[in-house]
């Protein structure tokens, strides 16, 4: 995770070979979530996240 207080934490949350998922704890409190398929990256906001959640939990 970076660490300067004006720019955003990043942590990777789950990642394979072609799929990374990660957030950012930004300065001003707000968590976004972003999903990087290759070159393409999905921005979330938390209320999105949890949906999306929700969305790949019924895939199964």
């Amino acid at each position: 995770m970076t660490n300067n207080n004006n720019e955003p934490r990043t942590g990777t949350l789950a990642e394979t070979e072609n799929f990374l998922a990660w957030k950012a704890e930004e300065p001003d409190g707000e968590v976004t979530y972003h999903i990087d398929i290759n070159n393409v990256t999905v921005h979330f906001f938390q209320e999105e996240w949890t949906e999306f959640l929700q969305l790949v939990r019924e895939l199964k």
